[in-house]
């Protein structure tokens, strides 16, 4: 196997949760070397969570492994020094606080990169760190609420939208923004010599996710309303619909060619005309032709015809699925089947990891 990308790297993480050790995951499969900087006692608050895996959180061995643990108190001056010392062989910092809190401790950006000017610091807030909204406290369905993703969902029977099933402002608007902007960075410094600071704001990152109604709405005044635009239930050609047997396909055959082949498959005969006029009686009549046949049926008619439609599977499903379409193509099966990219090795080492504070001897006597 080739040399990892990002060996020689060194990490230091103060995040918890979810959004900075997803992505000081990643920069640790990629190779790099990652101090998680935790609390003394509980550490990330992670550790707590259930279920368990071999006496550990399940969820926090898999945000963390090959990861090295050192308990710090951040309000102890004599904490403070030891960090102070292993940041001379740092390449990048990440924190997860609000705006303001790394400076009051003396560890904000612009007091490390007088002595570091090196460092590469990665801030991950939900709002970022001069928005009006900066200090308020939110979760991810807050910041998908702000960019109105969860105002534009269908609507549910009882006139609510619907929860997203998706953590998409900690991972599409977090650790995923976090990951690559450190590697830009990184490979900026390469050729500058300095650092600089990356302001990750998880609540502007997802409003990406609604470029084509927000397009749409924003030059033609025309806003789809809950249900209703191109991909959240206008369109016959974009839909869920049920079979026989009380499962779900996920039609999704935008383009003429792809819808026209779905027709085909299916035995209908649906016009331009009436596709435009009267979009949800072609939804009724797609909806009725798919309901006369189970789902296999379905998916063995349409096999190899291009027709953007298959089994919307269950996560158990899919979870274990995938698991094996991986097994199958050689990785091994994880204990825990649940995807991450890149993954550069499947080495034992990088699937453990740390106990709190397990770093603390060797490298507070290194830092000394």
């Amino acid at each position: 196997m080739s040399e990892r990308p990002l060996k020689g790297i060194t990490v230091l993480d103060f995040s918890t949760r979810l959004p900075g050790p997803l992505a000081s995951l990643m920069l640790a499969q990629a190779g790099a070397r990652v101090i998680k900087v935790e609390r003394p006692a509980e550490g990330d608050e992670v550790r707590a969570f259930a279920p368990r895996l071999n006496g550990m959180s399940a969820h926090f061995a898999w945000l963390n492994r090959g990861k090295e643990s050192l308990a710090l108190d951040l309000k102890r001056p004599q904490d403070v020094a030891v960090l102070r010392s292993l940041l001379k062989d740092t390449d990048v910092l990440i924190e997860q606080f609000r705006p303001g809190v790394m400076a009051r401790l003396g560890l904000g950006y612009a007091d490390l990169a007088r002595d570091h000017p090196r460092l590469v610091y990665c801030s991950i807030t939900g709002f970022g760190q001069a928005d009006p909204r900066s200090m308020e406290a939110a979760h991810d369905l807050n910041y998908q609420a702000a960019s109105g993703l969860v105002g534009d969902m269908p609507l549910l029977a009882n006139g609510m939208p619907a929860l997203p099933s998706v953590l998409l402002g900690d991972i599409a608007g977090g650790s995923y923004p976090a990951f690559m902007s450190i590697l830009l960075a990184l490979m900026q410094r390469a050729s500058s010599g300095r650092g600089q600071h990356v302001d990750i704001a998880m609540s502007q990152n997802v409003e990406v996710f609604a470029f084509w109604n927000a397009i749409e709405g924003s030059l033609t005044g025309r806003w789809p309303t809950p249900g209703k635009g191109r991909h959240t239930g206008g369109s016959p050609r974009y839909q869920l619909y049920r079979t026989r047997d009380g499962q779900f396909l996920a039609v999704a055959a935008l383009e003429d060619r792809f819808w026209r082949n779905f027709l085909d498959a299916v035995g209908l005969d649906v016009t331009a005309e009436q596709e435009r006029e009267t979009p949800e009686a072609v939804v009724a009549a797609v909806a009725e032709r798919l309901a006369s046949q189970d789902a296999e049926y379905w998916l063995r008619i349409m096999a190899g015809r291009d027709t953007c439609c298959n089994l919307a599977s269950r996560l158990d499903q899919a979870v274990r699925a995938n698991a094996r379409r991986r097994h199958r193509a050689g990785d091994p099966l994880p204990s825990i089947p649940l995807p991450l990219a890149p993954q550069f090795t499947t080495e034992e080492a990088d699937q453990k990891a740390p106990e709190l504070g397990s770093a603390n001897q060797r490298l507070l006597v290194g830092a000394d």
